[in-house]
């Protein structure tokens, strides 16, 4: 994926400019299969990522993760999203929106990849890649907002989820963040 990634700033930089990317490597205590399944399976997403979820596991297949499962439609969370890639054990790609508070951008979608190799023990490497932003005022200050929610929330509850247990909804710790900033590129 990281030739991915260069592939894109390659363009970008023909183009004139660096892509703005958020991405991370991050290593956690836990097999394979139990990493990939926290991402793919709704029993899995439930365990750190949100509270309500629909996940059809198959290209083109739903990807939404309802943070607020009982809001009315639009105001759930990642709602219609879908899922691009899927290769067991190895790679999940999906749409993203932004919140409602931005229905332009929301209107939008970038893509989120989810790479997954085991390493040695019953530790998994997952690198984390969110790309596809635009330009303009409202972009970057979405851009700011998901490197926040990546790096200080979902992230360290992932992890946290791998190494400690489910996440109680009714308690969620603060933890800390995975790296000082997933921010690669751009202008930010």
């Amino acid at each position: 994926m990281r030739t991915l990634v260069s592939f894109i700033a390659s363009m970008a930089a023909f183009a004139g400019g660096l892509p703005r990317v958020l991405t991370t490597d991050l290593e956690v205590n836990a097999p394979l299969e139990k990493a990939w399944k926290a991402w793919t399976t709704p029993e899995g997403v439930k365990t750190f990522f949100a509270k309500g979820c629909n996940i059809e596991p198959h290209v083109d297949g739903a990807y939404e993760i309802l943070f607020s499962p009982d809001a009315k439609a639009g105001e759930r969370g990642a709602e219609g999203m879908r899922i691009l890639a899927l290769e067991p054990m190895r790679r999940l790609a999906f749409t993203w929106n932004a919140p409602p508070k931005y229905p332009e951008i929301r209107a939008q979608r970038t893509m989120v990849i989810v790479e997954f190799n085991a390493v040695h023990g019953n530790r998994t490497l997952v690198r984390f890649t969110h790309t596809g932003w635009g330009e303009g005022h409202d972009w970057d200050q979405v851009y700011v907002y998901f490197d926040h929610a990546w790096n200080e929330i979902v992230l360290p509850r992932f992890r946290r989820a791998m190494e400690v247990g489910p996440l109680d909804w009714n308690n969620t710790p603060q933890l800390e963040p995975v790296a000082r900033t997933l921010q690669v590129g751009g202008t930010n």
